[in-house]
């Protein structure tokens, strides 16, 4: 009987390796090299296409709070591109009560230059890597897109490492090539002036405890998390999308980040849902195949500009 269970046991084992193999996933990969879950990530491959395949790395919603979001990346906004021939990285991150900004971006460019550092053992074509998210985990896509190339920042008093040191591959890039935010937010203190149903100028609040304080009375940080603050003509291609019926995260969110990358010459487009609400509404094929278009485009440009480098 024990000979029965030792083999069982091996060909269990044996077959969980097979179907990880055969569904050309990887999950709970840590990318920090220690045991934090909001330091693990799950990589998908999809089933057409050739190898290696160009990236898309997804990041959920949470208000910060979630330090394990990645199936709920994966689920909404990996499935749509692995279908069109995108490998899928869908990553956590440290939750803002585990540590406040800039802990959470930090996380997130390690989780790229881990992808960079690694892309031959995983089949992935680090010519083009795309990021989206929802909610905060577009907040965080953004700051990802406008803080490409910058190691740190100062307003005020305060100092911040954006780029941070998680992780064994610090030499490796962070940079990204397009941005697609859905309904995140930008610019924290005027949520609540412009059509918020709850105070996100609580003490309590996801924005005051991801920046340490009172967004009201934390200018210096809440600057130093607006994406908004680090806009430059180098930024990458954003996508925005936002319903107008949204009492989480008003659309003026969309609509002040949209404007700013535009006044500063990054190409921008924004789409405004009729009647969607904080993601009600906005996971329908007409806007996930807004997605799709905007990523296989800016990866078509991205390829045709090395072309006539090369040329």
């Amino acid at each position: 009987m024990k000979i029965l269970f030792t083999f069982l046991g091996a060909f269990l084992l044996i077959s969980s390796s097979l179907y990880s193999q055969l569904s050309k996933q990887w999950l709970d990969v840590n990318y920090a090299g220690d045991t934090l879950t909001g330091h693990r990530l799950d990589i998908y491959l999809p089933e057409n296409g050739k190898a290696p395949y160009p990236i898309i790395v997804t990041i959920a919603g949470s208000a910060w709070f979630g330090n394990n979001t990645k199936k709920q990346a994966y689920q909404k906004m990996g499935i749509p591109m692995l279908k069109n021939g995108y490998a899928v990285v869908a990553i956590n991150h440290r939750s803002s009560r585990q540590a406040i900004f800039p802990a959470q971006i930090n996380d997130v460019k390690a989780a790229v230059r881990f992808i960079r550092a690694n892309a031959s053992n995983y089949q992935l074509d680090t010519t083009f890597i795309g990021i989206t998210g929802d909610s905060s985990g577009g907040h965080l896509s953004a700051m990802m897109g406008t803080t490409r190339g910058i190691e740190g920042h100062t307003i005020g008093t305060k100092s911040l490492s954006l780029e941070g040191k998680v992780g064994s591959f610090t030499k490796h890039s962070s940079r990204i090539d397009a941005v697609v935010d859905w309904y995140g937010p930008s610019t924290f203190q005027v949520m609540d002036s412009c059509g918020s149903s709850f105070s996100h100028d609580a003490a309590d609040s996801p924005e005051s405890t991801l920046t340490g304080g009172p967004i009201q009375q934390n200018d210096d940080m809440c600057a130093l998390a607006n994406p908004i603050t680090y806009i430059d003509q180098n930024d990458p291609p954003f996508l925005l999308l936002h319903g107008d019926a949204d009492k989480i995260v008003p659309h003026c969110q969309s609509i002040l980040l949209h404007n700013a990358l535009q006044a500063k010459g990054v190409q921008s487009r924004l789409i405004i849902v009729p009647n969607a609400g904080h993601g009600e509404g906005m996971w329908l094929d007409q806007y996930t195949n807004e997605m799709v278009a905007f990523f296989n485009a800016q990866k078509a440009k991205k390829k045709k500009e090395a072309v006539k480098v090369k040329g």
